[in-house]
């Protein structure tokens, strides 16, 4: 998931839970409040009822009078006045059916609350010289039902509301947090190695964004300092490297060509000359394998067809391996021309498959070695199959390294450089190499390469 995506779904996340237990508190203390106010209500006449009933004198005719004509007739308002003999025996009549620990709180306590399905009670306790009395006053409130049930709508339609509008807050929000990040990643794609010059434009402060700049920045002068290095040297070693190897092998040429030599000196000449040579091809793959690895330049780049170079690869490999047989199978190629074009060095190309055709033919003791050539979703594959030797499937992962041999290779001639050498020129074509090996029964190779952006049609 990307930074921005994580960013916006964890400010969604906290909005969303803050909106959630923010609107439950509106709506619990408002209807806490609600209640609240209804008990008061139903106090007040409690109190009005025990003046009427328990206290039956003139002045509950007052009474009377004052909450028939001023105190507000709730909904289904009623009163019971009960007598209690004893306040430690809970024997007495019961008219109301409520739980209980109501009756038991009142009798403790002095008062007790208790409401269900929008019906509430308050039961309270007096004390008269005539005796004890619960008075208990029922009534309902269907218009502060009302209110709780359109303030609970309201609730709902402003937090959906308040959710998407913190949903698009967030994206706004990590959309600018991400922002610099962005325009950071966009001028590092346009950074490779044929331009280390560049850098990336410092930024103002010395927040978090601003250090990871410096820090690339100063990664880039590294970078730049080590390819700078490497080039001097892939310039420099050719002729540092070569000229003197050329010097042995042409004395070593002019001792064989001298006539009298003994045989011991003949002999030594001949290991002399042989090794030359061979330092001269390690020499030669060495600085093939730095150079297509350096830089990336897309120096004499062109269009390639990749069937004209698998031709061109067979045929140069039959010059070195005569008794070689390679099979072409060509029977997968598209009808549009144009899709079997890539485009790269070809003489780097050449030299990659031929590095990987010439394996086959070698590693296989010159048995049959079969070329497919497939496209598909704008992709060249090339497959290489041989029924040579294989490679033990625990040293398949190092065959890429420099200088890596497999074990069953010792009776066969090689340096290690040459797959090192392909996997670059590879990689450096924006393509990718796969395996698949079995000791005894051979080893495919794939090579994937793009279809040239310039050919490639898209639906």
């Amino acid at each position: 998931m990307k930074l921005q995506n994580k960013l916006t779904l964890l400010f969604f996340s906290i909005g969303t839970i803050g909106l959630v237990l923010f609107h439950a508190a509106i709506f619990y203390f408002v209807s806490e409040f609600n209640f609240e106010d209804f008990f008061k209500r139903l106090q007040a006449r409690a109190k009005l009822a025990a003046e009427i009933n328990i206290y039956p004198d003139e002045k509950s005719i007052a009474y009377q009078e004052m909450r028939s004509r001023y105190l507000e007739k709730m909904e289904d308002e009623k009163d019971y006045v009960i007598r209690i003999d004893s306040l430690t025996r809970m024997q007495f009549e019961r008219p109301v059916s409520l739980p209980e620990t109501f009756y038991k709180t009142v009798v403790s306590k002095g008062d007790a609350r208790y409401n269900k399905n929008n019906n509430f009670y308050y039961g309270k306790l007096f004390k008269t010289q005539h005796g004890n009395y619960i008075v208990i006053v029922t009534a309902s409130d269907p218009s502060g039902f009302h209110e709780l049930e359109t303030l609970r709508k309201v609730l709902l339609i402003v937090f959906v509301i308040s959710v998407l509008l913190t949903y698009v807050g967030g994206k706004i929000f990590s959309r600018y947090s991400v922002r610099p990040l962005t325009a950071v990643i966009r001028n590092v794609k346009n950074i490779s190695a044929n331009n280390l010059h560049l850098r990336l434009k410092e930024l103002d402060g010395n927040d978090e964004m601003s250090e990871l700049v410096l820090t690339f920045n100063n990664m880039l002068n590294r970078l730049e300092t080590a390819f700078a290095t490497q080039n001097n040297f892939v310039s420099n070693a050719s002729h540092e490297l070569k000229t003197p190897l050329t010097i042995i092998t042409a004395e070593t040429e002019l001792v064989l060509a001298q006539k009298g030599i003994s045989p011991e000196t003949e002999a030594s000449a001949k290991t002399i000359l042989y090794h030359a040579d061979k330092l001269g091809h390690i020499i030669t793959s060495l600085l093939g394998l730095a150079q297509s690895g350096f830089d990336g330049k897309k120096q004499n780049w062109q269009k390639i067809r990749i069937d004209e170079l698998i031709i061109t690869v067979a045929d140069a490999v039959k010059k070195i391996h005569p008794d070689s047989v390679i099979q072409i199978d060509f029977s997968s190629l598209p009808t549009e021309e144009s899709l079997l074009c890539t485009e790269g060095n070809i003489n780097l190309l050449q030299l990659a498959l031929s590095n990987i055709v010439g394996n086959a033919c070698k590693y296989s003791n010159n048995q049959l070695v079969d070329i497919r050539v497939s496209v598909e979703n704008g992709r060249i594959a090339i497959s290489i199959t041989d029924r040579g030797i294989g490679i033990p499937e625990s040293e398949q992962q190092h065959i890429f390294e420099p200088f890596f041999r497999a074990s069953n290779t010792s009776d066969f001639e090689g340096h290690g450089i040459g797959l090192p050498l392909t996997l670059n020129i590879i990689r450096l074509h924006k393509g990718s190499i796969g395996i698949r090996s079995e000791e005894q029964k051979g080893t495919e190779m794939q090579i994937i390469l793009p279809v040239s952006n310039n050919f490639l049609i898209t639906a």
